[in-house]
């Protein structure tokens, strides 16, 4: 019995680092229940509703304690923002193409997206 030094069971294991197939473009369930949502959750904050969340975080920080009373407007435009965009499905097709690429890569190289990130 031959030992699988990769980190997955050699049955879904493979590729050139024992991570998988690069070209496998199948979803786990923790993929697309976790890990998408994440994806789409991050751009929708950091790209898509940037002034809604700088507005909501400015109020935070002045309203101190009081953030809840006093910034229930900005928190309603930050969540109706980021729920929009959280539903919108050209947004979930372009994060899990993402994702699917950063896997791939990862797959490849055996090189972590945040590893590469953290080298800049």
């Amino acid at each position: 019995m031959a030992t699988n030094t990769g980190v997955l069971r050699s049955e879904i294991g493979g590729g050139p680092h024992g991570l998988g197939d690069p070209d496998d473009r199948t979803l786990r369930k923790v993929e697309l229940e976790v890990l998408i949502p994440e994806k789409i959750r991050q751009k929708s904050r950091t790209e898509k509703c940037t002034e809604v969340v700088k507005a909501f975080t400015e109020c935070g920080k002045a309203a101190g304690l009081l953030v809840v009373v006093k910034c229930r407007r900005e928190n309603d435009a930050m969540k109706a923002c980021l729920s929009r965009w959280y539903h919108d499905e050209d947004l979930k097709i372009q994060c899990t193409e993402e994702y699917l690429n950063e896997r791939n890569e990862f797959r490849r190289t055996g090189v972590s997206r945040k590893k590469i990130q953290q080298a800049h």
